[in-house]
């Protein structure tokens, strides 16, 4: 016999659900509030001559620690893949990834003794910067947009919306029949030139000024005016396929938006990685080399 424990189940699913911004109850949270305290405390008992900088025993910690944190999220970000196929690592990785990346910024920030100038050193500090607030995007992202998308399909995915969207096509192919040459080559056009993606601009405006369907239906409105009877009742079912094609349209293209601006922060917060790297690496020859 076979006894199910529901209040576990539901704790199991949860489990799998939990939002990375809450992992083991704020998990990670605490351990970067830790971080930045014990930087904090290392930083006020620290009174070197003639005044804090990076190059004393607590700037030279907060900096190896500093590059340390620079180092792991980077790997973190080129080892993400493979924490794909176990999901609670995968977020428990990524709330470690966005709650230690914020403790960096206080980290690096006391690592500098608050010393800035036209140099390496603060070049690297303010890529550094730059690659934090694009990360802060992504997080503003990965929380705000599925939601949105979830909203936005009703229950049905992309694949679902396009199937939905060809089967509109069949239905007003045969509608055409029924109307005069004019309507048939609205619909025809509409049926042939189906604009969704496009270039990634278009993707994040959802402009598509060229929508043939959207032309189809105000060419419809002014035809329909002047029909006999008859062939008003043809030209209505048209009409009904029409809008129930720009209402599917219109989600999928607010979907592919949702999606363009989940993946945007990425073309700025990669290279940037990359570039404070490099400038890491310069920063860390011109202390110990050159000075």
């Amino acid at each position: 016999m076979t006894v199910t424990d529901p209040v576990g189940a539901l704790r199991g699913r949860r489990s799998r659900h939990e939002s990375f911004l809450i992992y083991a109850r704020f998990r990670y949270l605490k351990i970067a509030c830790a971080a930045a305290v014990v930087s904090i405390v290392l930083y006020l008992v620290d009174s070197p001559y003639p005044s804090r900088y990076g190059g004393s025993w607590v700037g030279y910690t907060l900096g190896s620690a500093g590059a340390f944190l620079i180092l792991w999220l980077m790997w973190f970000g080129y080892r993400k893949r493979s924490y794909l196929k176990n999901q609670g690592n995968l977020v428990a990785w990524l709330s470690a990834h966005v709650y230690l990346g914020l403790s960096l910024l206080v980290i690096a920030t006391l690592h500098t003794g608050f010393h800035f100038g036209w140099n390496i050193h603060t070049l690297a500090y303010g890529l550094m910067c730059l690659v934090i607030a694009s990360g802060g995007f992504g997080v503003f992202s990965y929380v705000r947009y599925p939601r949105l998308m979830t909203g936005n399909r009703l229950g049905i995915g992309m694949p679902e919306m396009l199937s939905r969207i060809a089967s509109l096509n069949d239905q007003l192919r045969t509608a055409a029949m029924n109307v005069d040459d004019r309507t048939a080559r609205l619909v025809e056009r509409a049926v042939e030139t189906t604009l969704l993606g496009g270039s990634f601009w278009r993707q994040l405006s959802v402009y598509y000024p060229n929508c043939a369907t959207a032309a189809a239906l105000a060419g419809i409105s002014e035809i329909q005016a002047n029909a006999t009877p008859e062939l008003a009742m043809a030209m209505r079912q048209v009409r009904v396929l029409l809008e129930d094609q720009g209402q599917l349209l219109t989600r999928a293209r607010q979907d592919i938006q949702y999606k363009a601006m989940m993946d945007i922060w990425l073309y700025f917060h990669v290279p940037l990685s990359f570039a404070l790297l490099a400038a890491l690496l310069a920063h860390v020859i011109a202390v110990f080399y050159l000075w």
